[in-house]
């Protein structure tokens, strides 16, 4: 990400619309000459020449999208979500590990096994939380593999 420098020169327009190579008061000069920043320009002085610029206004370059830190935010604001596996009768306690171990990322042989423990003796087990649309997915995918699967709010309950 660029930094500007923000800040008031005395200039005339010819310094600002027509600059010298050189001239140590043009605004297009430095790293950043060639960059295309929209700036509102003032002047508060009247008469012939001079003035002062204001704060300069950048303009995002693709309106309507959000910053990467504007995603992230939203992202880490997110309310938590279980991804629940139900005991069933039909799939060996081996299969049950294996569609774990494929579809939850990082999932350990060790994890898998507790959790397909916890769902064949409770008839439930929490298989991870995460992010709604990340829950909605894991789900789908144990589905797909003939598990029983659910999704449900990670701040309610115990």
């Amino acid at each position: 990400m660029e930094t500007a420098i923000c800040g008031r020169i005395a200039l005339s327009p010819n310094h600002v619309f027509n600059p010298k190579p050189g001239d140590k008061n043009s605004v297009c000069r430095g790293p950043y000459a060639n960059r295309g920043i929209l700036m509102a320009i003032s002047t508060t002085c009247s008469g012939k020449g001079g003035g002062l610029l204001e704060k300069p206004v950048i303009e995002r370059s693709t309106p309507g999208r959000e910053s990467e830190f504007d995603l992230r935010k939203s992202k880490k604001m997110a309310p938590p979500y279980r991804v629940m596996l139900h005991n069933d009768n039909y799939n060996k306690r081996e299969y049950v590990v294996q569609v774990l171990m494929k579809v939850i990322p990082g999932m350990t042989l060790d994890n898998a096994v507790n959790i397909m423990q916890e769902a064949h003796y409770n008839g439930l087990s929490v298989v991870i939380i995460c992010a709604q649309a990340d829950a909605e997915e894991h789900c789908m995918q144990l589905r797909g593999n003939g598990l029983l699967s659910s999704i449900e709010p990670a701040s309610g309950g115990c």
